[in-house]
């Protein structure tokens, strides 16, 4: 999905806030939803600042607003869902040295390394994957249950494969005896 509206660092003002709003056309959505796999975005607005933090480093502040239409995980129905989500990158000249051998994740996972441009639409598209519900879920649709078992056998049920669920009926009986 190529639809930059990128700002090259050299051209944004240290002193003052850089504006920016992305409303994007229908084709952009479209070309949105296939990279993001669903069915159908709309009303996406993406608008915020790109300000200057320190000498060499820049923060983006946005607001993130869109409407999406994701396929249920139980029926394959469509789900609508509205995103309303602040979104916050800062971008540091100088990233801390990460060690080969161990990776952890930073306590701020906001921070990235400042390149020659600042691409809002990147960040757009990258904070709306990361809004998206992972299970949408139509109101009222359930997972079922399902039993097989060959002809003439009883099928398994939760209570059949619970190990110690046998061993506390064992117990109850010895102590009815006792």
């Amino acid at each position: 999905m190529t639809n930059s509206k990128a700002f090259r660092v050299a051209d944004l003002p240290q002193n003052s806030p850089t504006p920016f709003e992305l409303r994007p056309d229908p084709a952009w959505l479209r070309a949105l939803a296939e990279e993001l796999d669903v069915i159908d975005l709309r009303k996406v607005v993406f608008s915020g600042t790109i300000t200057g933090q320190g000498r060499r480093d820049w923060v983006l502040k946005a607001k993130l607003g869109a409407t999406v239409v994701q396929p249920c995980v139980v029926t394959l129905e469509p789900v609508t869902t509205r995103i309303d989500t602040d979104v916050r990158r800062t971008y540091l000249a100088e990233m801390p040295e990460i060690d080969a051998e161990e990776v952890e994740m930073p306590e701020d996972d906001t921070q990235e390394q400042l390149g020659t441009v600042i691409d809002p639409a990147q960040v757009m598209a990258e904070a709306l994957a990361l809004a998206l519900p992972l299970y949408p879920r139509k109101d009222g649709a359930e997972v079922g249950t399902m039993s097989v078992a060959a002809p003439g056998i009883a099928p398994l049920s939760d209570d059949d494969v619970k190990p110690f669920a046998g061993l506390a009926s064992l117990r109850d009986k010895l102590q009815d005896k006792d």
